[in-house]
């Protein structure tokens, strides 16, 4: 379902793991074999310079090249199951709750993967400056990760619950 610390692990749902390894299966075949005929199409249409149809297929071949590259090293890297959780520690596959400092409202998400759609809350990657900063720590711990615009923003972990998928 979520993904480790470990860069070289992603935790995935047997359903997440089925989907992206049925996604590969269509674009290594049927897939390749549609943009290579969309392709030759274009491409006897004539002059390749001006030929905006052929371009454009190219870039879709393009785009599906590096998806079976990145699909290709989820799977192979992929653990199916629950990732290990502790209760009231920040990791993979937990809803956590934080406040941001100065702020008095308080924001829930699931720390999970980006790879696990369908979660009716938000999802935030282990991966991602906050999750990173956030993960493995305890209820009532504080910890600070840098914005894009370079400032940095503390926050501070108020509930850490294993997801129930609600």
């Amino acid at each position: 379902m979520t993904e480790t610390r470990d860069d070289n692990v992603t935790w995935l749902t047997q359903e997440a793991y089925d989907r992206l390894k049925a996604e590969l299966e269509h674009l290594s075949g049927p897939g390749r074999i549609e943009i290579a005929e969309k392709i030759e199409a274009a491409r006897e249409e004539g002059d390749l310079k001006e030929n905006g149809g052929y371009h454009a297929a190219k870039e879709e071949q393009g785009k599906i090249e590096a998806r079976i590259v990145q699909l290709n090293s989820i799977l192979r890297n992929a653990r199916v199951g629950e990732a290990p959780r502790k209760p009231g520690v920040v990791g993979p596959g937990m809803t956590v709750t934080i406040k941001f400092e100065g702020d008095d409202e308080e924001v829930t998400f699931l720390l999970a993967s980006r790879e696990e759609s369908g979660a009716p809350i938000d999802v935030y990657s282990p991966r991602s400056p906050l999750g990173s900063a956030i993960n493995g720590k305890k209820i009532g711990e504080s910890a600070s990760y840098t914005l894009p615009n370079g400032r940095s923003l503390a926050v501070e972990i108020i509930e850490a619950v294993p997801y129930g998928g609600d």
